[in-house]
């Protein structure tokens, strides 16, 4: 018994080892099994650099495309902001035309400039145009009438430009002169220093003339201008003799007062100018004028007079014929001018026939008359000159035929001293717009035979 549950335990110990046994067989005879993975296989140095580059290729140009992105819209608003600010100002200059009359002014639009061209494209044609662009006489304002002579207000008529083939132009002049003057003249004997024997005659004279000229010129061709001038005067004359008794002589002393008004039209002056030279570049205004006078006011030996021959009224005219022919050239040296003109006067005689006791007048030939004057204008701005000069005529003798009132007189010819009057002349010119100045002149004597004062304002217009 005991035996054969030894044989039983033995071979249920078999029967539980066998499988442990073939397992532990099974493994040493198959390889051991792992999880599925995805195998990375090996790859090449060259491959991997490649790779690498193009990726950083891909980064850089990117990074550029973002760039001219970014650039092009800065260039863009940048544009915009400029064709705003253009709008902004050609509505200030069409609002500053409108108030002045003037034509608009043009300006390169930024408008033209495409936004998508190349900053540098846009700069040289920026520049292109500014090179093109015609200088400008100041900021934001255009230079109004470039190639128009300046005017020159001591120069008067003659230093404004030539009205254009069928175009009319005037002028309105007002004028103050005035003139004053104090002689005392001896006829004696000198003894010694400070006694003095004989009569003193104190003369003196005063005058006041105001003048108002209206003027109409027309342009028969562009440089070729005729014109007309229409003068009323208003005249003060005050003249005092006084004659003064000397030691020897104990009478009272009589004075003599001629004093005498005058108002009515004046001399009618007639005028042709022609432009002979007009610069291109540098050069001088070159303007021929031909004036004739015509004794339209009353002359000073047609007003009446009394008993003595004393004036009862002054004149307003010169009572003769007289042409002026001259030249005045104005050299432009931006930014003064120099001007300068010569002229000469042709007075023609007339058979006066006027009685002045104690002589009748019969014939008068006034003398001829040279003229110049030269001066330098300085502008401060485009629309305010000022200007200065001097000017001086020779005036030579008056040659005068009288005879005697008693019969049988023969007549006598004299001639007078010449006159040399010579001026200081002092001006001023503000362009109001481009058909509208004023002109103001002060001419001051600087001779005896000249006028102390003259004050000139002449308003010139275009029709």
């Amino acid at each position: 018994m005991r035996n054969a549950f030894s044989s039983l335990a033995l071979f249920a110990a078999a029967v539980l080892a066998a499988p442990f046994s073939a397992s532990a067989q099974d493994s040493a005879q198959q390889p051991v099994e792992t999880i599925s993975r995805p195998v990375v296989q090996p790859i090449d140095q060259s491959t991997r650099d490649q790779a690498n580059s193009t990726a950083m290729h891909r980064s850089e140009l990117a990074e550029m495309r973002a760039e001219i992105a970014a650039q092009r819209a800065s260039l863009d608003k940048q544009i915009r902001a400029l064709q705003s600010q253009q709008a902004q100002l050609d509505a200030m200059d069409a609002r500053l035309a409108s108030v002045l009359g003037e034509a608009p002014v043009r300006r390169a639009s930024a408008a033209a400039q495409s936004p998508s061209r190349q900053p540098q494209q846009v700069a040289l044609a920026s520049s292109r145009q500014e090179a093109a662009a015609p200088p400008q006489g100041a900021v934001g304002v255009a230079p109004e009438d470039a190639n128009r002579q300046p005017e020159i207000a001591s120069l008067g008529r003659q230093g404004s430009a030539i009205t254009k083939r069928g175009k009319l132009s005037g002028d309105v002049e007002w004028s103050y002169a005035r003139a004053d003057r104090n002689r005392a003249l001896f006829r004696g004997v000198e003894v010694v220093e400070s006694v003095l024997i004989g009569t003193f005659d104190i003369n003196e004279s005063r005058q006041d003339v105001f003048t108002q000229k209206v003027g109409l010129q027309y342009g028969l061709t562009d440089d070729i201008e005729v014109g007309v001038d229409v003068p009323f005067i208003a005249r003060w004359d005050t003249s005092v003799l006084t004659p003064v008794a000397g030691p020897n002589e104990n009478g009272e002393t009589r004075e003599i007062d001629n004093s005498a008004n005058g108002f009515g039209v004046g001399d009618v002056e007639l005028s042709v100018r022609k432009q002979l030279h007009a610069p291109r570049g540098f050069g001088p205004y070159i303007i021929g004028n031909l004036q004739v006078t015509v004794p339209t006011g009353t002359g000073p030996f047609e007003v009446t007079r009394n008993q003595f021959g004393e004036a009862q009224e002054a004149s307003t005219g010169s009572g003769f014929w007289g042409v002026t022919s001259g030249v005045t050239a104005i050299l432009p040296s931006d930014p003064g001018v120099l001007f300068g003109s010569l002229s000469y006067t042709k007075n023609f005689a007339s058979n006066v026939d006027a009685t002045i006791p104690p002589v009748r007048i019969e014939r008068v030939d006034p003398g001829d008359a040279v003229s110049f004057s030269a001066g330098v204008g300085l502008a401060l701005n485009p629309r305010l000159s000022l200007n200065f000069g001097y000017a001086h005529s020779w005036g030579f003798g008056t040659e005068t035929t009288t005879r005697a009132l008693a019969e049988d007189a023969e007549p006598v010819t004299q001639r007078s001293r010449d006159l040399q009057v010579g001026r200081f002349l002092f001006g001023t010119t503000y362009k109001i717009d481009r058909k509208t100045s004023v002109n103001f002149g002060i001419e001051a004597g600087l001779t005896d035979d000249a006028t102390d004062l003259r004050a000139v304002l002449r308003i010139p217009f275009s029709l």
